[in-house]
């Protein structure tokens, strides 16, 4: 009798966890920074109240962006509201084998930093600003200008969105909607390329291995930089083997791509991050054959 208790007590655990991973969600979240404008090329701030179309080197960046990822599949695609990565995304959809005339969300939480009276001035204007206040470029706030913690907190609030669209959406189809992936997936498979010597691989699918939904974003330096930060810092996001926090967190170049693989929860109180993983941040394989690549 009691070993039947056991047992029983025993197949229920296990149909607990089974339960809890077919409420588990593994999607990609891919960034891409805007091409460059005539106003990158100069220096000067442009923040949200500049609204500029890219440059012909922005173009190209943006073509040469849009044919690094072609072959990738995104489900969703989700861009700031300003003509520059409105444009970028146009751009890179047009170019992707699966998504060519696919509808874009255009998101105003995407919009760059607001840089108030610096914008549509030099950069040396900003940092003279900075070093009379006694502050870092990055941590000083232009009067009108939005602080660092208003930036992420409009990231957050994007991914609180993004987070309760993807469960809503795939787990409420049923387990098979549901990519059996966790964000911690190709960790075996990192650690065997260091073991054995070998380069790891660089290509456009990094990271995207058992992977089936996957989330391109379109938005802007600043802000990118900011949503690093908060993936890694405050999410506790895992990094790359090897990985030197100077590149992780160093200024996006015009189209620079950087991808994270997240696994989502179901709980009472709404969707919870139950992992996070870097896959590379910032690279720009994709500009080596222009002959302006920044």
């Amino acid at each position: 009798m009691t070993s039947n208790v056991t047992h029983n007590c025993s197949r229920t655990k296990q149909e607990v966890v089974r339960e809890r991973l077919l409420k588990m969600f593994t999607f990609s979240l891919t960034f891409v920074r805007h091409g460059e404008t005539q106003y990158n090329r100069e220096k000067l701030l442009q923040g949200q109240g500049v609204d500029t179309l890219l440059s012909e080197t922005g173009v190209q960046q943006a073509e040469a962006a849009g044919q690094y990822l072609k072959d990738i599949a995104f489900t969703k695609v989700f861009v700031s509201n300003l003509q520059r990565a409105v444009q970028t995304a146009e751009i890179i959809l047009r170019n992707n084998s699966h998504c060519s005339g696919m509808e874009m969300v255009l998101e105003p939480l995407l919009r760059e930093r607001g840089f108030g009276v610096a914008e549509g001035r030099h950069k040396e204007y900003l940092k003279n600003m900075a070093n009379a206040a006694g502050q870092s470029c990055r941590d000083y706030t232009p009067p009108g200008g939005e602080t660092l913690d208003q930036v992420k907190l409009r990231f957050k609030k994007f991914l609180k969105a993004l987070f309760k669209q993807m469960l809503d959406e795939h787990l409420s189809s049923g387990p098979a909607a549901s990519s059996g992936a966790s964000a911690s997936g190709d960790v075996a498979q990192g650690t065997a390329a260091v073991a054995s010597n070998t380069p790891p691989r660089c290509s456009a699918d990094d990271g995207l291995q058992g992977v089936l939904v996957h989330t391109l974003v379109v938005s802007h330096g600043a802000y990118i930089r900011v949503a690093i930060w908060h993936l890694v810092e405050d999410l506790n996001c895992a990094l790359p083997a090897g990985a030197k926090m100077q590149q992780v967190f160093s200024p996006c170049p015009n189209t620079g791509i950087s991808r994270f693989i997240l696994t989502l929860s179901e709980s009472e109180s709404g969707p919870v991050l139950s992992a996070a993983r870097c896959v590379f941040t910032n690279r720009k394989d994709h500009l080596e054959n222009l002959a302006d690549g920044e």
